[in-house]
Order: structure tokens, then sequence, then C-alpha cells
């Protein structure tokens, strides 16, 4: 019996290229990422920088191609630009039904049944349904594709596949995780997010697909005493190892650093050590960060990312840990900006403010 797949700790949904410094930090500490693609605009020069990003951290990645609903949509050509100009063998999971005006829903390559989302519901309420006739053969198509795929990275899928045999979608599911988390593959899927068409199995698919801290391979550090190779597992028992990969001024709890923990636990109220400065500190309070809501927590642990208050002198990319295993994580390289302005304050009252605020832009960015 297959074992369902853990749900990812944190996943991202990757950000245009302006935001380079968001995207390059993000990336670092994130163990998957949702790529979304525009179904009329498909593969842009700022999907290749991001994508490039993305490989070099080694993230794995599913696709969203999006706007399906709009005139000019074409998901197979998009599909087609995945492999051409990003070098990624985009696979397939889904299929629309029908594009632009008559978009309606998409076929699941893996039940192979047809989701139809009801207009009136705003996509809240959809049924499933056999694959409407014109649509079989392609299905067929796709899905001889699909099976190809996944039976690459599992034998036992493989001989079903070439003798016949049934085949459960929890196998079909299992063999696409285990190439997706190797990074040999990224499963495709679309919708119109406008109209929540195709949201539903796109949050599947990022159980489904994307990795949990567990399937990833430990990250590495360096011990700063005698600079050996460190190797930081996924495990609540072991050492606290951490890397602080934000700054951000919250105009109500002061500065929040956003921390993602490699190893071990790190309570609310706990002393921290941190290498760069050889100084330890205490984290006042600890919050699991939803959009713009705050949660406070006790305690996060291997493979969660938080924002913990309380900090006197913490930068962008520095490690936090216990002072018996210092260990120093690599941090994240932001390239060099390409535009100076100057600024200055209209009357010398307005000094110590504009400042201030520069100092504050600064430890955030």
């Amino acid at each position: 019996m297959l074992a369902k797949p853990q749900p990812p700790n944190e996943f991202y949904i990757i950000p245009h290229v302006d935001f380079t410094a968001e995207v390059e930090r993000s990336l670092r500490v994130l163990d998957g990422a949702l790529v979304v693609f525009c179904g009329v605009g498909g593969v842009e020069p700022q999907s290749e920088t991001v994508w490039r990003q993305a490989n070099k951290y080694n993230v794995p990645r599913i696709a969203f191609i999006n706007k399906l609903d709009r005139p000019g949509a074409d998901f197979f050509s998009v599909v087609k630009q995945i492999e051409e100009q990003l070098k990624g063998k985009a696979v397939p999971v889904v299929i629309p039904v029908g594009q632009e005006e008559h978009f309606t829903g998409i076929i699941d390559l893996i039940s192979n049944k047809a989701i139809i989302w009801k207009d009136e519901s705003l996509g809240a309420e959809f049924t499933y349904e056999e694959i409407p006739a014109e649509f079989k053969a392609e299905a067929h198509h796709w899905r001889e594709k699909l099976m190809e795929a996944a039976s690459e990275y599992d034998d036992h899928l493989m001989d079903k596949f070439l003798h016949g045999g049934k085949i459960e979608d929890a196998e079909i599911i299992s063999a696409l995780r285990k190439g997706t988390v190797a990074m040999k593959l990224f499963p495709v899927l679309c919708g119109a997010s406008f109209k929540n068409k195709g949201i539903q199995p796109l949050l599947d698919s990022v159980v489904n697909f994307l990795p949990s801290p567990l399937d990833i391979p430990p990250a590495k550090g360096i011990n700063p005493d005698d600079n050996s190779e460190v190797s930081l597992q996924t495990d609540n028992t072991l050492p606290l190892a951490g890397l602080a990969f934000k700054i951000a001024t919250d105009p109500y709890v002061g500065r929040l650093c956003y921390i993602r923990i490699y190893s071990g636990r790190l309570d609310a109220g706990s002393y921290i050590f941190n290498p760069r400065t050889g100084r330890k500190e205490r984290i006042a309070r600890l919050l699991q960060m939803h959009a713009n809501k705050q949660n406070p927590v006790e305690f996060v642990e291997a493979g969660d990312i938080c924002a913990a208050v309380g900090f006197k002198d913490i930068k962008t990319g520095d490690t936090i840990c216990v002072e018996d295993h210092p260990v120093v994580l690599e941090s994240m390289t932001f390239p060099d900006p390409v535009v100076g302005v100057a600024v200055e304050p209209k009357t010398q009252a307005e000094v110590d403010k504009l400042s201030l605020s520069l100092m504050k832009l600064s430890e955030e960015d």
C-alpha cells in the first residue's frame, strides 16, 4: 500500500522578476515552488530569469497555466514553450476542456475524468463527469505521454504500463512525485484563477507532487571553529540550526525576522547564538505568518518557517544556532543595483526621520 505523500511545510508562488531580491531570498529557503504562466503571454523573458534562479537553488516546481478563459489563450503552446525555452520536461497532468470563451473545465489525466465548474457559483461548485466525446482522443494521447513520463521513475508501474495491467491513481502520483522531487520533470496544470477554475486540483497537486522537508537532501553548513562541513538533518531532536532570510519592519511589533528552521526546535523565550556577532540573543515571540495575519506560536520545528520578534542585532543571511554546536549556513546572493538614487529632506527638521526610514529600508533590503 502506498503511503500518502506528506504536504510541504512551505511552498511558494514565484513572483515577477522585478522583485529579484524577494525571489532570491525566498527560493533559498523553500522546498518547492509553483510557477504561474499566462495562457496568452506564455513564457516571458522574466520567466527565464526566475526559472534559472530556481535551478540554482534546486527547487522542485509545478507549473500552472492561468487565464485560459482569455482571448488568445493556448495551453498546449505554453507547454511547448516551457520545454523549448526553459529546457524543462513539462508533463501535463490535466488538459483544458475548451479554451478562451469556451473554457469550462479540465480533464484530469490521472483519474481520466472531466472536472466541470459551475459559473453561477464562481467556481465553488464543480462536478466529475465522463470525458466529452470530442476530447477523448486528445485525452488519450496526453494520458499516454503522462504514463510514459511517470513510468520512468517506477519499474513496477512501467511493467504494468507495458503489459496492460491495472494501474492505480496512487501509483501514478507516487511516480510523478519522485520525478518532480528529483527535478527531472515538472507537472503542468491549468485553469482560470479569477473565476476559481482549476484551483482545487492545483492545491491537491501541491500536496501530491511538491516535496516535504523530509524528501529533500539535508542542508549543508560550515562549522566556524574548524571549517568542517556539517550536515543538517530534518530532525527535531538535533541541535538548532536556522537561516534568517528576511528582515521586515512591522508597525505594531517592530522588527520581524523571518527564519527557516533546518534542524532542531526553537522555543519562544529561548536564547539563540549568532556566529556572525558571536553573541547570544533572546527570542521574545514566535509568529506564524499568513499574509497580513500573525498567529503567535510557542515553538517551531525542523522544516518550519516563522517570524521572530526580539532580535537586537541580526541581518539577512545570518545563521541562528546553539552555542555548543555552531554552524554557518550559506547565505543568499543578491544582484548588484543597476540604478543609483540620491534623496534629501526638504527641511532640516526632517533629517532624523529620513535617516531612520533609510536605515529601516537598508535592513529590509
